[in-house]
């Protein structure tokens, strides 16, 4: 069975070394928003986490906006990281032509009250997991940002690394945002497919 929460990213080997430079400058933006989008986001989940836990359910339009700023979030971390080059959108909406995407598949019919009201429990072993992935994200865009200034592509090889790490936090803070029950794994199919394309 597909996990819930898919990580999809575009491999463009050809990047710009002019928006490389300056990528941290160029993401301030994003990261105001973010900052914003995050504290309503936040208010959301806890309102969420209340609904959950007395309903054993998701309210749709509560899953959606929380999926938004997932979506939002991930799409900055993989701009400022170098994993895409696109100046990505603002919202949170689904944009399929976007080099990177998340697609959801909705909110559960029932949810274990237990398992919400717990969540942050459960999720440090995660969480751990999540922060390693961080670094090694780091680490890869670091990488990055030499090769792709003095030869003006993205390795392949580093592109994948990077995917993988991007790829797991993004389904680990849709474990986190209660928007699935299920541990998230480290790769699924469908980042794998989307990972090993062609190149363009």
């Amino acid at each position: 069975m597909p996990y819930p929460v898919t990580f999809e990213a575009d491999y463009v080997e050809q990047r710009s070394r002019l928006t490389t430079f300056f990528r941290l400058i160029l993401a301030i933006p994003l990261a105001i928003w973010l900052y914003i989008y995050g504290i309503v986001a936040s208010i959301a989940l806890v309102i969420a986490w209340f609904a959950i836990v007395f309903t054993a359910r998701y309210p749709q339009g509560l899953y959606d906006f929380v999926a938004g700023f997932t979506r939002f979030l991930t799409r900055f971390t993989a701009y400022a990281a170098l994993l895409s080059d696109p100046y990505p959108p603002f919202g949170g909406a689904d944009d399929p032509a976007y080099p990177v995407r998340m697609h959801f598949a909705g909110p559960l019919e029932r949810y274990s009250r237990a398992k919400t009201f717990f969540r942050m429990i459960l999720a440090i072993p995660i969480l751990f997991v999540r922060y390693a992935m961080n670094i090694l994200l780091e680490i890869g865009a670091f990488g990055a940002w030499f090769v792709i200034l003095f030869t003006g592509k993205m390795p392949r090889g580093l592109f994948d690394l990077m995917v993988l790490a991007n790829s797991y936090m993004a389904r680990s803070d849709a474990y986190i945002y209660l928007l699935t029950e299920t541990y998230p794994p480290f790769q699924d199919e469908q980042t794998r497919a989307a990972g090993i394309g062609e190149t363009t």
